[in-house]
């Protein structure tokens, strides 16, 4: 699965990766495939993708310190940041006023050197660049969070990666949903983009339980779930 924030992106069958945070796609994807139930994509070309996944202009609906706020996190809490590509969402949750210790995981090596570039190009001692593996996130330790943006239509087996990642939530932790509506700008072509019942579906087999539906990102959905 490729995760992106672009959130975590994982490696497919012939060297593909799946998406990132971000919203290249479409016509501009590179080496790409599609299966019944997620996209492959490859984000190996780091730099031609930072200009995307870190486009100023992305703030305006991405709206990340609204979502980094609505997580609620505390100081002395950890955050893991499934599909963190080039680390819009990384670097932010890093500098938030929790100062949480943030995971980026990406399944793609370069884009892993890149987060490890840049959070010690900005002085962010709190974040550590996971490369994740096909079937998991590789976390080190438990985390009270995880986030997915735009990610979550590039996983295989879902159920099964998620069901595996439950090892890796502390007692409590929430799992937070960011990808794409049907029929909004941008984003994966229409049959990789899931309702809130679908995706609800597949997480309460992998053992979560939907807790909050947030509303008010203008492409997006935004959904928390705790575990059963």
């Amino acid at each position: 699965m490729r995760l992106r924030h672009a959130a975590v992106a994982i490696v497919l069958g012939a060297g593909l990766t799946v998406g990132v945070h971000g919203q290249d796609h479409g016509q501009s994807h590179g080496a790409a495939g599609t299966h019944a139930d997620h996209m492959e994509h490859s984000f190996a070309d780091v730099e031609r993708y930072a200009k995307s996944f870190d486009d100023p202009a992305r703030d305006g609906w991405q709206m990340p310190d609204r979502v980094i706020t609505t997580l609620g996190l505390k100081p002395g809490q950890s955050v893991a940041d499934i599909g963190a590509g080039t680390g819009y969402f990384s670097t932010r949750l890093a500098k938030a006023a929790a100062s949480p210790k943030v995971f980026a995981v990406d399944i793609e090596p370069a884009m892993v050197a890149y987060l490890q570039r840049r959070a010690a190009q900005e002085g962010l001692t709190n974040v550590v660049a996971i490369r994740a593996s096909a079937d998991r996130a590789n976390l080190p330790e438990p985390v009270d969070a995880v986030l997915v943006v735009d990610t979550y239509h590039h996983i295989p087996n879902r159920v099964a990666y998620f069901t595996e990642l439950r090892k890796s939530l502390k007692p409590g932790a929430r799992l937070a949903i960011v990808d794409f509506k049907k029929g909004a700008p941008d984003g994966p072509p229409e049959q990789f983009r899931f309702t809130p019942e679908q995706i609800t579906s597949e997480l309460t087999k992998a053992g979560f339980r939907l807790q909050t539906q947030h509303d008010f990102l203008p492409r997006q959905l935004f959904l928390v779930y705790g575990m059963n």
